[in-house]
């Protein structure tokens, strides 16, 4: 049975997007079954996966209302996971999930009959607390939140965690914080710095030791359609990727996955 973690901030900018499709790929090359869904109308998760979102024959918005099954849907990317892409359709989705009664389980059970073939399923959510994110939350086992070391993030990281306890409390009892991980982090900035140590001083376990530093070829990867990881394994921000999916593995599989990912 697949683990459900759903990335999200209600800030945007703060490498959600780069977060999903470079953990999809990490953990596929540690040989693991991974289904990424793009939640996001914006399509950048899609495009970062080598999928062209403006030549879609479906997409997760005809997924959530129904019209599409997931073997319609689904694409296979390059780097060695599933998608679930998304476009500019699925902004009409919050207008029109409003008149059904499950509008916030539709993507809990339009998976519901494919979730034991993966052993983690990871979604890109757009940067509010909207009706897709909600779907995102009800589904979910966890959530990764990816933030930037600055003053504004931690308001924004508040805000979100308030949003999870509500969710928690009243949809999804399950969900929990899996991990706080700190992005585009340059250690030369006092500021962040500081931050940083807030953050573990508050969340403890949760802060994650891998950092994501500022690194251009991660910026650069989505225009090649690839996640950074395989455009360049060799550059820094690919190797804290490749980190942070070992990182989670080990926390949540233990020595087995340590095994496993020496074994390759």
């Amino acid at each position: 049975m697949a683990q459900v973690f759903c990335i999200a901030n209600q800030k945007g900018g703060v490498g959600k997007t780069t977060t999903t499709v470079n953990l999809a790929a990490a953990l596929a090359l540690r040989g693991r079954r991974v289904l990424m869904i793009d939640l996001d109308p914006q399509g950048n998760g899609t495009t970062g996966c080598g999928v062209e979102k403006h030549m879609l024959d479906a997409s997760v918005y005809e997924l959530l209302l129904g019209l599409k099954t997931f073997e319609e849907v689904v694409r296979h990317s390059e780097a060695g996971f599933d998608v679930l892409p998304a476009n500019r359709e699925l902004s009409g989705a919050e207008v029109e999930l409003v008149s059904f009664a499950d509008r916030d389980l539709r993507l809990k059970k339009a998976l519901s009959g494919v979730i034991g073939k993966y052993d983690y399923i990871l979604i890109d959510c757009p940067p509010s607390l909207s009706m897709l994110t909600l779907n995102a939350l009800c589904f979910a086992d966890g959530v990764i939140i990816p933030m930037q070391c600055e003053y504004f993030a931690l308001e924004g990281l508040t805000d979100l965690v308030g949003s999870v306890k509500r969710v928690h409390g009243d949809k999804n009892a399950g969900l929990r914080i899996i991990s706080i991980l700190r992005v585009m982090f340059d250690p030369r900035i006092t500021l962040q710095q500081q931050v940083s140590e807030q953050l573990k001083k508050h969340f403890g376990a949760k802060v994650f030791d891998t950092v994501i530093p500022r690194n251009v070829r991660l910026a650069e990867a989505p225009s090649y359609g690839k996640p950074g990881v395989t455009y360049d394994r060799s550059s820094k921000g690919a190797k804290a990727y490749m980190a942070f999916a070992d990182e989670i593995l080990t926390r949540l599989e233990g020595g087995a996955s340590q095994r496993k990912a020496e074994r390759r």
